[in-house]
């Protein structure tokens, strides 16, 4: 059987169906909640720091990458130098390019402005889920509103959470324990995305560093906690690579 030519292809890739999109939606669901409570954390703290409403919202609407923009707030507090708070932000948002060379060859024949839509809305949970539910490129009817059902919502939750913390921050008690809230709310999108032993390894090197150079200025120990766990998850998947190999 031929494989479907490339218009073809784009067809059924975009062809709308409905019980997909609810079943992306359904998927979902239970992640909204966590990333609803992150985005409140993020939006109080963004207030907390010193920006104004206006300038949160539009930091919140431009960026959303709660873990750059929280990484970037005790930098613009220090008044660091602007290319530090680049290259905090590019470092600890890396990980989004890992995830559009995995998502492009599924939708690599749309244009370029949806492309650069869907690569905006898209988040750590929702590619994670994705690529679970179409592991392979293989051109299936509905797979654009699989994903629409996934990251509009979760798009959506993450704004409703961050404009009620920033509209809200200014009332909300110190005694709440909002720090140790957001903990958990990165936990509980975090523990699900480590599904091997070089993922497991990555976060354990990493959470190891980010306490022992806490201590640095501007705080280039999560710079450094980022890098060594990027380096040693890639060294601990090389390993597993080559020992499979031998065995095969």
């Amino acid at each position: 059987m031929n494989a479907p030519e490339p218009a073809q292809a784009a067809t059924l890739t975009e062809e709308h169906d409905p019980a997909l999109w609810r079943e992306g939606l359904r998927t979902g669901l239970p992640t909204l909640f966590g990333i609803a409570a992150w985005g409140l954390v993020v939006g109080v703290a963004m207030v907390k720091s010193g920006l104004t409403a206006f300038q949160a919202c539009g930091m919140t609407l431009l960026v959303f990458a709660g873990s750059a923009q929280l990484a970037s707030l005790p930098l613009i507090l220090a008044h660091a130098p602007v290319w530090v708070i680049f290259a905090t932000g590019l470092v600890v948002n890396l990980r989004f390019v890992i995830f559009s060379a995995l998502l492009a060859p599924h939708f690599a024949h749309l244009p370029w402005r949806q492309r650069l839509l869907y690569g905006y809305i898209s988040g750590d949970m929702t590619v994670a889920i994705f690529l679970q539910r179409f592991p392979t490129a293989a051109p299936v009817p509905g797979k654009l509103s699989y994903l629409k059902g996934l990251v509009l919502p979760n798009w959506a939750a993450w704004q409703a959470g961050s404009l009620t913390g920033i509209f809200l921050g200014s009332a909300v008690p110190a005694e709440w324990g909002l720090g140790f809230a957001g903990t958990l709310a990165i936990l509980c999108i975090t523990v699900p995305l480590i599904a091997n032993h070089a993922a497991l390894c990555g976060v354990l090197v990493a959470g190891a560093v980010a306490v022992l150079a806490n201590g640095l200025p501007y705080k280039l120990g999560l710079l450094a906690a980022v890098f060594a766990g990027m380096l040693s998850a890639m060294a601990v998947e090389g390993l597993i690579e080559k020992r499979k190999a031998r065995h095969v």
